[in-house]
């Protein structure tokens, strides 16, 4: 069935300035992560991508290594952009991947080499069959690699025309200061950071924010609902299908009783401001004008308008966020 995009779709999102650069990024943006593999439902991922697509989104967000198994959500992601963004559509699209975790044996399949970083791109476009990606990250740093020669492998990926901006991911602020500062003399600046953050997950609030504002670098926060507990999804409890049940990246022991306290009362100033927890999790990220995007994930078409949802009511008032903040402030 082919597909044609939706003509209002850019009417119904907000764009944020990334950093300093000239790139506009949507306020929400999709992640690949989970739900694209080669053990997922195919049809139902490319709902989920032209739907997202339909509703603004223009950023999608993969790595090497994302599945399972890894490397099969590039190769689906780039069999929906063959079949359905066709034409100029691969221009309105950003793309973006990163290397730095394990993806194949023996010493050149992980971290932070020039080789590993820059034979994982090739492999990486080779599966998605794209000529470039817009954005390519190291992943997570190395401590066992001089910073020198990750940033130089992602100078390399951009000069070479295979990334058009490079980005780091899961970098602390004095890291993360470093790698600018060497980018910067290379004459490729950072684009943006990807760190993990959240309600329940504020480490980046600890320098790394202030650090990207200083040098004009972008924020898009992974995990914003933190691997689900902030959605209705743990309200009752742990479900028996839920990530918590499965022990994968969320363990059952994360959802304490005072954690599940701090998730209802949560959950009730969602619903006084007419949103689920969901949305009001998201619009928290958004409210910092330092994040550029929000990174969500979706398993189906609902869950995504849902999140998108989000950006119907944007403010949030401060005797709210004077709630949330001690709320949050209770040790779980």
């Amino acid at each position: 069935m082919s597909y044609t995009p939706s003509k209002d779709r850019y009417s119904q999102m907000l764009y944020n300035r990334c950093g300093k650069s000239g790139i506009r990024l949507p306020a929400i943006s999709l992640g690949l992560w989970h739900n694209f593999g080669s053990v997922d439902d195919f049809k139902n991922g490319r709902k989920i991508i032209r739907r997202a697509f339909d509703r603004g989104i223009t950023h999608f967000d993969l790595a090497n290594n994302y599945g399972p198994d890894p490397g099969t959500a590039e190769e689906n992601f780039g069999k929906i952009v063959r079949k359905d963004f066709t034409g100029n559509l691969r221009d309105e699209l950003i793309i973006s991947s990163k290397a730095g975790y394990h993806m194949w044996p023996g010493p050149y399949g992980e971290w932070g080499s020039r080789k590993n970083l820059l034979s994982s791109l090739d492999q990486s476009l080779k599966r998605m069959q794209l000529a470039y990606v817009d954005i390519f990250y190291s992943h997570r740093p190395d401590p066992d690699t001089p910073l020198e020669e990750t940033m130089m492998a992602l100078d390399t990926a951009v000069r070479s025309g295979r990334a058009l901006y490079a980005g780091i991911s899961n970098y602390k602020a004095p890291e993360a200061k470093r790698a600018f500062e060497i980018l910067k003399q290379l004459g490729t600046p950072c684009l943006i950071h990807q760190p993990r953050y959240s309600m329940f997950d504020r480490w980046v609030e600890d320098g790394l924010l202030d650090v990207l504002e200083q040098y004009g670098v972008g924020c898009i926060p992974f995990s914003p609902l933190a691997q689900g507990m902030l959605t209705d999804r743990y309200l009752k409890g742990i479900p028996k299908d839920s990530r918590a049940a499965k022990a994968v990246f969320l363990k059952s022991t994360d959802i304490t009783s005072d954690r599940l306290q701090q998730i209802r009362d949560l959950n009730a100033i969602a619903q006084k401001r007419g949103q689920t927890l969901a949305q009001m999790a998201l619009v928290w990220l958004l409210k910092d004008k330092r994040i550029t995007s929000v990174l969500i994930g979706a398993s189906s078409v609902e869950q995504l308008d849902n999140n998108v949802d989000c950006l119907s009511n944007l403010q949030i008032e401060d005797e709210y966020l004077k709630e949330i903040d001690n709320i949050l402030r209770r040790t779980p």
